[in-house]
């Protein structure tokens, strides 16, 4: 009896065996972990490219009406731009044998699945998905220097220096951290960019405004500051909901799995604390602008949402759905005191990118330490220093080889007129524009 049900013990354990994980190879839990990883990829990838959207409709709602079409123009071709560059140079810069160092290799990326499409899945995820949700982060970077230097640049010298950004700034100190280099090694903690990403365009759009100069009539004698309104806040505020939307596939894919219950747990609180913290900026940005100027300003609302969810996205795996708010709170506050800085510095930024997604990418990556105990806030600092010298200087370079060769900036009569119709030809609202004025 007892050796019959030694037998029958051995036998319910040889088939007990993939369930234990003991027999991985034969369990299908492994190619449906490399599906589902996969589709996160390219479901998160979507929405990140529809941020792109956000950007046109957001940038689209605060120029003037004669700047519409040229500036919807620039962030559909700069994104455009971003996938080109990233697929020629960009990735294999960015990922290729970086090795702890500062860059990878040169050349074209290409996709590999032949190990997956044989049976073996431990890659995780398709190639390509991965190469598609890695470029579309690639792409924000760009817009948010376009937003910054609107109004006045001309665009093939503006989209000279996206490829320029896209090609070889944003893929060398992505390599740094997300791709193995020295920052990784120490230790450096970014979730989804608020370094690598948004202060990268934020201080590549804020040596583009330097050099490129304020807006005529934007700043008058004895510090004054002239507002200059846009063409449409329901546009505005459209382009800030898709922003806050996409940001869901932002933060949410940067989980980077989710064949296991662990990813989508995780996943889970990325999105809650995305949302809370966005929730935060806001609130937090009309309280802070009804003390100061006794009045809500809807823009500078948008941008406070904007700011709590640049702000989370350096660590929004970590913190508690109580701290996720205050962190987005805090990145709200500083947009409503960081837009006036700027501007008594008299560095025009048509849009608020700088004080959205510079300031506050700054603050969500030096905050990151304060909800998670493994990153140190010196190895932040180092990070957010080494990435924003290194840009600075390279776009600095980029500006001023363009500015002193080509020229960057309309000409003031072209400047008056506005883009669309100097640069264009055309107009985004010939109902209302000049070409309706000769008609009558």
């Amino acid at each position: 009896m007892r050796k019959t049900l030694s037998i029958i013990a051995a036998a319910l354990l040889v088939l007990a065996l993939p369930a234990l994980g003991l027999a991985e190879e034969e369990a299908p839990v492994t190619d449906i972990a490399f599906i589902l990883n996969s589709f996160s990829f390219l479901v998160s990838g979507a929405l990140v490219m529809w941020m792109a959207a956000g950007f046109a409709m957001l940038e689209a709602g605060m120029v003037r009406s004669k700047n519409v079409a040229t500036i919807c123009l620039k962030n559909i071709s700069l994104y455009s731009i971003a996938g080109i560059l990233y697929y020629l140079i960009g990735y294999n810069l960015m990922y290729s044998g970086v090795d702890g160092g500062f860059l990878g290799s040169f050349g074209l990326w290409a996709p590999d699945d032949a190990a997956a499409l044989a049976g073996d899945y431990s890659a995780g995820y398709a190639s390509g998905s991965d190469w598609f949700f890695q470029m579309v982060f690639v792409a924000t970077a760009a817009s948010v220097v376009s937003g910054t230097v609107a109004e006045r640049i001309k665009l093939w010298p503006f989209l000279l220096f996206c490829v320029v950004l896209t090609g070889i700034i944003y893929p060398i100190q992505g390599a740094w951290s997300w791709g193995g280099g020295w920052l990784d090694e120490m230790g450096f903690s970014d979730y989804a960019g608020s370094t690598i990403v948004h202060s990268v365009g934020g201080w590549a759009a804020l040596t583009g405004a330097i050099i490129l100069g304020a807006r005529k009539g934007k700043y008058g004698a004895g510090g004054r500051v002239n507002p200059i309104p846009g063409s449409s806040m329901p546009l505005a505020t459209l382009g800030t909901f898709v922003l806050w939307l996409g940001w869901f596939g932002f933060n949410g894919g940067s989980v980077l799995a989710l064949g296991s219950v662990e990813a989508v747990v995780e996943m889970s609180v990325v999105y809650l604390n995305t949302n809370l913290a966005a929730a935060g900026g806001i609130v937090a940005a009309m309280i802070a602008l009804q003390i100061i100027y006794k009045k809500v300003d809807l823009s500078m609302a948008l941008n406070g949402a904007l700011a709590g969810l640049v702000s989370i996205t350096a660590g929004p795996a970590t913190p508690s759905p109580g701290a996720a708010v205050l962190i987005g709170a805090v990145g709200g506050v500083l947009v409503v005191l960081a837009v006036p800085l700027f501007d008594k510095l008299r560095i025009d930024d048509v849009v608020g990118a700088l004080s959205v997604h510079l300031v506050c990418g700054i603050w969500g990556t030096l905050a990151v330490p304060f909800t998670d105990g493994e990153a140190s806030f010196l190895t932040q600092l180092i990070g957010v220093i080494s990435v924003g010298a290194f840009v600075s200087v390279l776009s600095a370079g980029v500006w001023l080889a363009m500015k002193y060769t080509i020229g960057i900036r309309v000409s003031p009569e072209e400047e008056h007129s506005g883009s669309d119709t100097a640069e264009l030809g055309l107009e985004a609202y010939p109902e209302f524009g000049q070409g309706s004025q000769k008609l009558r």
